[in-house]
């Protein structure tokens, strides 16, 4: 989608009603640099809320050093803001890893091992991101759970509809690459774009900020 047409729906479907902030902050992120209007609007999960989502594959590097920072961000973000993780899948090489999200998230144990297998791929090197056989093996062994339960996870109903959906998010969000970060289902920013992952997580702040005028406008319509 081009700029023009991105900024066009940018208006539409989103009036940005708080953005004469940008006459206070000489430096407030802007559209089509900073950040972006998703490629398709994406429904979110609680739209009382405003939605913060990570498109991450755990096998990027780039995602692996996002993760102290933002981690650190999401602890101090406001009760109508709520964060959530989906596994980027633009192609079947990353699937792997997004099996082990959702089995690990099936089995009780994502909040357990999720940094830990960032570690076991960047930190020791003891794991191959695009080998399935080898994160059944490694959530076996980290999790202490019987293999074909573990398997069964990775080859689930539930598993195989989760991927089918993470892929159709990261085509609608029209992310290039990892960490991206999407709000409220309309904008989209990344390290690559803010320049850094600091900076990225402010524009996700101004962003956040201009959302919740938005809807408190809305509201009172």
């Amino acid at each position: 989608m081009k700029t023009s047409i991105k900024k066009g729906l940018a208006i539409l479907t989103f009036a940005f009603t708080s953005l004469n902030m940008s006459a206070a902050f000489a430096d407030a992120p802007k559209l089509g640099t900073d950040f972006d209007a998703v490629a398709q609007p994406i429904t979110t999960e609680n739209v009382a809320k405003i939605e913060v989502m990570e498109i991450f594959w755990y096998g990027c590097p780039h995602c692996y050093h996002m993760e102290e920072p933002l981690n650190a961000w999401v602890k101090k973000l406001p009760s109508d803001v709520y964060f959530k993780r989906v596994p980027g899948l633009p192609n079947a090489s990353w699937a792997p890893m997004a099996k082990a999200f959702y089995a690990m998230e099936t089995l009780g144990v994502g909040d357990k091992l999720h940094t830990k297998l960032f570690e076991a791929i960047h930190k020791t090197k003891t794991l191959n991101p695009t080998d399935e056989a080898a994160a059944i093996a490694w959530v076996t062994a980290q999790s202490g759970l019987d293999k074909l339960k573990v398997e069964q996870a990775f080859k689930s109903f539930t598993t195989n509809t989760n991927l089918n959906r993470a892929a159709q998010l990261f085509r609608a969000s029209g992310a290039t690459g990892v960490p991206t970060l999407v709000i409220d289902g309309k904008y989209i920013t990344s390290a690559t774009q803010a320049g850094g992952n600091e900076q990225a997580l402010k524009v996700a702040d101004y962003i956040i900020g201009n959302v919740r005028s938005d809807k408190a406008a809305a509201s009172k319509k």
